[in-house]
């Protein structure tokens, strides 16, 4: 839990509640903010990529990429130079996706209830609140953002120090692929694993996960700043965003043992409505209720997402796992980089966050429910085309929701 409180939560976002900050006293625009959370994205990206092949020990590598988030972190407050930003945050990025997959390929190989698993994964939103009420406290004393980037520098410092004694390995240098070698197969071998339509699926669905929440993700205290100046105020929503991220997982893996995928989507509908939110409620409560929405979902998808890897491809999980961080964070590095692209044009944040209620609303329930169709095709709860087709109308620039339809979802989806 504090691992990954200190990956995502201090390495992955702490710039999301910084970005305000660095708006107001060192000039940061939004087009260049989309850059640097990219350079985040990519490094992200880099670091999924990598986890498929380097056979490392998972405790080792859990411990050398907090104590490297700790100091690209902290690096970040003492330089000025947007080259040397821009490297930092993509050497964040790269610990931030190896402690991700070693940390959930570690815990689910000791963690056997899910319940316990939700426990783990609400590190995150521990991790995202933690920021975002220190900045909060910060910009109340109206401090620099560089001051910001060092205090977040060092709790990551101590969090990855107090940690250190939890990964000591005591049967030698174990590899994340060996980790979930003790978990029980699933009845495809690793080969078929890696090339099963269902394997595919679970990439691409993950992949538009990527995509679709990263936009508010990055950009909703920024879009609260533009409302109101106030920091006691805008400033809030980050926090909300990380204790619903923090509650919802515990909550969710009471149901996530046996119906992962129905979790799954879920969480895709609710995120979906919470993106778009801003574009029909053009106001702070609106972006309240985002970050009540994609904070108390986005974690739900990660952990659905990584025990159902788990589920499918047995031995090969970490492998599945790799291919599916890769993926998110693509999805990742394109939404910031759409922001930044619209930036110039003067249309705001509304087009953007168009596309990505769409990428949630749209093909993934599909993908997802075409599994679900075939394991549950007798079950009263399962999807209906109508139902996947009522979530999203999309007309001109505007996304229109059709709220019966997700409520339908929900309805069937009753556990």
């Amino acid at each position: 839990m504090i691992a990954l409180a200190v990956a995502r939560g201090i390495g992955r976002f702490a710039f999301t509640p910084i970005l305000p900050m660095m708006r107001a006293d060192a000039g940061v625009s939004v087009a260049l903010g989309g850059w640097l959370a990219a350079a985040n994205y990519i490094g992200y990206l880099a670091g999924a990529l990598s986890a498929t092949w380097l056979r490392l020990s998972a405790a080792a590598t859990i411990r050398v990429s907090l104590l490297v988030i700790g100091l690209a972190t902290l690096a970040m407050g003492v330089t000025h130079d947007v080259a040397a930003w821009i490297v930092l945050r993509a050497v964040a990025g790269v610990a931030s996706a190896w402690v991700l997959i070693h940390a959930s390929a570690w815990s689910t190989e000791r963690l056997r209830r899910p319940t316990l698993g939700g426990v783990v994964f609400a590190g995150v939103g521990i991790g995202i609140a933690l920021a975002g009420v220190t900045c909060l406290a910060l910009m109340r004393i109206d401090a620099r953002s560089a001051l910001a980037w060092n205090v977040l520098g060092i709790v990551a410092l101590v969090l990855g120090a107090v940690t250190w004694p939890m990964f000591a390995e005591r049967e030698g240098v174990v590899s994340a692929a060996r980790v979930a070698s003790h978990v029980p197969a699933a009845p495809a071998t690793a080969s078929d694993a890696r090339t099963a339509p269902d394997t595919v699926r679970l990439v691409l669905c993950y992949g538009a996960f990527g995509f679709g929440y990263i936009i508010p993700a990055t950009f909703l205290p920024v879009m609260a700043r533009e409302l109101i100046e106030d920091p006691a105020v805008f400033g809030w929503v980050w926090p909300i965003f990380g204790i619903a991220a923090a509650v919802s997982p515990i909550v969710a893996a009471r149901w996530s043992g046996t119906h992962i995928r129905r979790v799954w989507i879920v969480a895709h509908l609710v995120m979906a409505v919470g993106v778009a939110l801003p574009i029909v409620s053009r106001g702070l409560p609106g972006i309240a209720l985002a970050a009540c929405d994609v904070g108390g979902t986005f974690m739900v998808i990660t952990m659905a997402g990584m025990q159902e890897a788990r589920r499918v491809a047995g031995p090969s999980a970490p492998r599945l796992m790799a291919a599916m961080t890769a993926a998110f964070a693509t999805g990742q590095i394109v939404g910031p980089l759409c922001v930044s692209g619209l930036a110039g044009f003067g249309v705001g944040f509304a087009p953007a966050l168009a596309v990505a209620a769409l990428a949630l609303g749209g093909a993934p329930s599909r993908w997802l429910e075409g599994r679900l169709r075939r394991r549950d095709d007798q079950s009263r709860m399962a999807i209906t085309r109508a139902g996947a087709d009522s979530v999203f109308h999309f007309t001109g620039s505007a996304t229109i929701f059709t709220f019966e339809g997700i409520w339908s979802r929900l309805m069937r989806f009753s556990i």
